[in-house]
Order: C-alpha cells, then structure tokens, then sequence
C-alpha cells in the first residue's frame, strides 16, 4: 500500500506517491509551533528523532516562561524520496511555498525570504 503525501504548490495541492518508507527514505517535514509558525526541514537518515536545526534562540523569542513550561510541536513529513538530490532540491521548493522563511510565518531563515517589490 503507498502513501500519498500533499504539499503546496502555488495554491493547488501537488501529490507525490510513496510505496513505502523504508531504512534509505529521505524526507522533508513541517514542524508547527503552538503559535502556528512553521519550520520546513529535511532528514537524510528518517530519524524519528530528528527535529530540525532551526533557530532556538529565534523561536524563543516567541514564548514567555509560562509558554515554555507545556507546550505541544507537531512534526509532519510532508515530502519523502530515497533519492538524496530530490530531496535537496524540494527543500528549498517547498520551504518558498510554505513560506517558512517569512518571519512572520516560519522559523527558516534560508532561502532569505524577499518580499515582492523590493530587491
């Protein structure tokens, strides 16, 4: 049995079929902080384990104390390949679809998100 696995593309949902996960599976996910700022990464080894390299001193910035003392972070895969290149190219792709790299939605600051108009 596979898995489909949805991902954004420029509003319409783009599926990419998986017949299984297996040891050499890639994948890039999508964690989400309480306060629904996102962080888009990617794990060569599929390590259950593994929750990213983002900013702890830029997400702290987010939450008081009383925040930090109980809260729950979702991680989702939303991309799996066993073939590292793809993996490596649809990081950044799905990184400016989610626009993870927007301070106001995500914690990627890679690529430098740019807003439209300015240079």
């Amino acid at each position: 049995m596979g898995f489909a696995l949805l991902y954004p593309s420029y509003g319409a949902a783009r599926i990419k079929h998986i017949d299984a996960m297996t040891e050499d599976t890639k994948i890039i996910y999508k964690i989400t902080y309480p306060n629904g700022k996102i962080y888009i990464g990617k794990d060569l080894t599929n390590s259950i384990n593994y929750w990213g390299s983002a900013s702890s001193d830029l997400i702290a910035r987010d939450f008081t104390p009383d925040e930090r003392m109980d809260m729950t972070i979702r991680k989702e895969i939303i991309f799996m390949s066993n073939d590292t290149s793809e993996i490596n190219r649809m990081e950044s792709i799905l990184i400016r679809e989610y626009q993870s790299n927007n301070p106001d939605v995500g914690y990627n600051q890679w690529p430098r998100f740019k807003v439209e108009g300015n240079t």
